[in-house]
């Protein structure tokens, strides 16, 4: 259970209140502990320190990590304190990266069939030397994955609604399952409604 609790995602700001990272509970209690970072309330925007936070006990319904001698709350946002700029993150290439960037949408119809009716298409077919990448690869729905076959758009007669790119790192392309409700105070709700319909 404590193994679980110090995996759960925390939201990881900038100096700016900008979000740049998703980091584990655990590592997010560590750069509290080295003083890299505050935790921020997400009800009243206060931040707190290591010798603060340890002074908060945890309500009856919210996580926490039990030590020793007390219980921790578990912290949802932090922000770094000597951090001002964004990184430059990469998206790691996955199917479930694919997924958010096309928003679930065929690239060739535009259709939102459900994910189990999307397949990944790749531009330029494999057997034409294609490999999979951002620039590559796209969803598309198993109609238009058919219509197209073994073949370029061009040679399908295909169009592509938007050229596939890398995209930009955002918190909704990090690695978690765990939704946090009090993020949308911190992430464009752009952003965060994308990842509320995965």
């Amino acid at each position: 259970m404590v193994r679980s609790v110090l995996r759960r995602p925390t939201l990881v700001l900038n100096r700016n209140w900008q979000p740049v990272h998703v980091a584990t509970v655990a590592r997010a209690l560590v750069l509290l502990w080295n003083e890299s970072a505050r935790v921020v309330d997400p009800d009243d925007f206060q931040l707190y320190t290591w010798e603060d936070w340890l002074r908060l006990m945890p309500r009856a319904d919210e996580p926490f990590v039990q030590a020793v001698r007390f219980r921790l709350r578990v912290p949802e946002v932090v922000t770094l304190t000597g951090y001002d700029r964004l990184p430059r993150a990469a998206v790691t290439f996955s199917r479930r990266n694919v997924f958010k960037r096309d928003h679930s949408t065929c690239q060739y119809c535009g259709a939102q069939p459900g994910s189990e009716e999307l397949t990944i298409d790749h531009v330029l077919p494999r057997s034409q030397g294609g490999v999979s990448s951002w620039e590559n690869c796209v969803l598309a729905c198993m109609a238009c994955n058919k219509r197209k076959a073994d073949r370029t758009p061009e040679q399908a007669r295909m169009r592509l609604r938007r050229k596939p790119v890398r995209p930009v790192w955002k918190p909704l392309y990090a690695d978690h399952s765990l939704r946090i409700a009090s993020w949308s105070k911190f992430v464009s709700e752009v952003y965060w409604n994308v990842e509320l319909q995965k």
